[in-house]
């Protein structure tokens, strides 16, 4: 199988390159889903809705529950924490000592410093400092593999939730959104877990840490420290509420943002053909400034935690200075106490000052989280696993029986279609834009499920077989080309992994590849990247075609396949493509109705509905809707110019 079995991107393709009858079929998808969902879908609209999409603690405890395979990880990281912090509280009790010692030798009998003593003291000091030190760069050290490998499993879990997503979802969400949910959220969380994990694990035990200490020197000062955590609890609480909601939006601002960005940039030659650029730059500036403000009340709300609660913070220094003046004169506490403990008053507003400053950032992740849970809580395909496995190639029978389609159920468009296709016919679809041509053999795909009826393959439902069997045996080329960054080589044996050098030559050569590959100075190995701009609209085109030479399907689906070459190379290819068809099923839409004359059996649709059938000659003799589709291209009126 080829990999144009893939339907090609909804994004706009430049110069129009998309069939109009796939744009239609794209448009008609578009409005059935936003009636559907109730959102609208300008151009550059990110399509998302605007209230907020989870509970902030839910998508919290999920976030972390994602971590449940590094539990032990984090459980060194925990206790590291615990360890550094200890040896951090002590140093202030371990340096009232060296305070101590100064006071008693400048005031003592002897007026001398035991130097010696004071040698010891600072030099444990230094101990405790140097250990807690090492100790917190091993935490770091250990919690960043944590937070990456976390992050490993969702990019990979997100990877394959895109693979178990139904066509219908791809289709109704811009591509730049998309794009961001699944690299700039991801990224944005993990930045923000690495960041606040860390602090927030060592705040907390500083905080137990320092307030044992504090009340092991003065429970009274302690108690008075103590009321700080109400104040600040409080400041969070208040801010959170109020900041929350701004991070959503400035979230779903960057992804409408980066939508409308990549829309621009896809269709930049169709932009400047029309002259349009006045128009793309006020939209992008709208949806800039969207963001700007919701960017700016995200950051200035949660900003005003880290201000208020060093307001705090010093309110409670006064307090402790004060009091503990008023000990230390009444002989209560040493003044080697009163300085530790005012270093411990710094070391406990400290952590609150610490966590408020990441406050924001961890607002901003678990805002990215939502969004990629709601990505990942997407509904999925239907589940397979209990489905039959078919590895024999089909012969490629295939029977549509009374098949009923809609994208929007108030707007039916296919309703009681049957359809026996034999094996190696070619089956030609015409009609005109919107006839559902394209969802036609979208639906021969399994690319959407049936309202009704059902479509059989050598007398298998294939519903009731595995879409990847299915579309195994079954090759797609679409006007819409699709090549990824890589050799020439590369993408044409993309349709077939196993395929030789000398079979994916052979291919090349049967598309006409072959031709001008020579004419490129790497030949095969010439480097394309993924829009394949070294390489014209036509030369695609050839390439895609090749990949489906070489996956030689049983069934080939042909979508305007020819309409970016030339005359003389389409009289060659649609040659080859008599070759291909050979002994195979193959359904070949078409709107020039002369690359059709020789098929088994002409399909003509109106609405949904196949109003006649049968071959070239037949259908021209009936006089019906194809022979005015004929006589519309080939008996085309003169028109006198005055």
């Amino acid at each position: 199988m080829t990999d144009d079995t893939t339907p090609a991107p909804t994004g706009g393709d430049e110069g129009g390159a998309e069939t109009s009858d796939a744009a239609e079929d794209r448009a008609i998808r578009q409005r059935a889903q936003e009636a559907r969902s109730g959102f609208g879908a300008r151009f550059g609209a990110a399509g998302l809705p605007v209230d907020k999409s989870a509970n902030f603690n839910d998508s919290a405890k999920r976030l972390l529950a994602t971590m449940g395979p590094e539990a032990r990880g984090a459980a060194v990281v925990v206790l590291l924490a615990i360890s550094s912090v200890t040896l951090y509280v002590f140093g202030p009790r371990i340096l009232a000592r060296a305070t101590n010692l100064i006071v008693s030798g400048l005031t003592g009998p002897t007026r001398q410093i035991d130097f010696t003593a004071m040698a010891r003291v600072l030099g444990l000091a230094c101990v405790l400092y140097v250990g807690s030190a090492v100790l917190s760069w091993l935490q770091s050290w250990i919690l960043a593999g944590v937070v990456q490998r976390t992050m490993f499993r969702l990019r990979r879990e997100v990877e394959a939730k895109i693979n178990r997503l139904p066509l219908s979802y791809v289709d109704v969400t811009p591509r730049g959104d998309l794009l961001s949910r699944v690299t700039n959220d991801i990224d944005n969380i993990a930045q923000s877990l690495q960041q606040t994990l860390s602090q927030t694990i060592t705040s907390v035990f500083q905080l137990v840490g320092v307030l044992i200490m504090m009340f092991t020197i003065s429970p009274l000062l302690a108690g008075v420290t103590f009321l700080i955590v109400p104040a600040s609890l409080f400041v969070l609480k208040f801010v959170a509420s109020r900041s929350r909601a701004r991070f959503i939006d400035q979230w779903r601002h960057t992804g409408a943002l980066n939508a409308q960005v990549e829309e621009a940039f896809t269709g930049h030659a169709l932009v400047k053909a029309f002259g349009r650029q006045d128009e793309v730059e006020a939209l992008f500036d709208e949806k800039n400034e969207e963001m700007y403000q919701a960017s700016f009340g995200a950051q200035f709300i949660s900003g005003t935690i880290q201000p208020a609660l060093m307001f705090l913070g010093n309110l409670n220094y006064v307090a402790i200075a004060v009091i503990g003046g008023v000990r230390v004169a009444a002989g209560a506490m040493s003044i080697g106490d009163i300085q530790a403990f005012i270093q411990y008053s710094r070391q406990f507003t400290q952590p609150l000052t610490q966590v408020a400053s990441m406050f924001n950032i961890l607002q901003s992740g678990i805002a990215s989280a939502e969004r990629v849970f709601e990505f990942l809580d997407a509904p999925e395909e239907s589940d397979e696993s209990a489905l039959p496995a078919h590895a024999e190639p089909p012969e490629g029978r295939v029977v549509f029986d009374h098949v009923a389609f809609s994208y929007d159920p108030a707007n039916p468009l296919i309703e009681d279609l049957s359809l026996e296709v034999e094996p190696g016919q070619t089956v030609a679809i015409v009609g005109p834009t919107g006839a559902g041509k394209t969802t036609l053999v979208n639906l021969v795909m399994r690319f959407y499920e049936l309202d009704g009826g059902r479509i059989t393959l050598d007398g298998t439902d294939t519903a009731q077989m595995r879409r990847r069997d299915l579309r195994r045996h079954i090759g797609m080329v679409l006007q819409d080309t699709w090549l990824f960054s890589g050799t020439i080589r590369d993408n044409i044996a993309f349709g077939r992994a196993d395929a030789t050098d000398e079979e994916v030559v052979a291919a090349a050569r049967a598309a006409y590849v072959d031709r001008f590959v020579h004419t490129l100075p790497e030949g095969y190995d010439t480097v394309l990247d993924d829009e394949g701009t070294s390489v014209s609209a036509g030369e695609k085109q050839l390439l895609t075609i090749a990949r489906a030479f070489l996956a030689d399907p049983a069934i080939l689906i042909l979508d305007e396949a020819t309409s970016s070459v030339d005359t003389r190379t389409e009289v060659l290819i649609q040659e080859a493509m008599a070759q291909l068809r050979s002994s195979r099923t193959s359904f070949v839409i078409a709107h020039r109705l002369s690359t059709i004359r020789d098929a088994d059996v002409i399909l003509v649709m109106e609405h949904g509905q196949i109003v006649e059938q049968g071959d070239h000659d037949s259908l021209l003799a009936a006089g019906g809707a194809y022979a005015r589709l004929y006589n519309a291209q080939f008996q085309g009126a003169a028109t006198d110019v005055a």
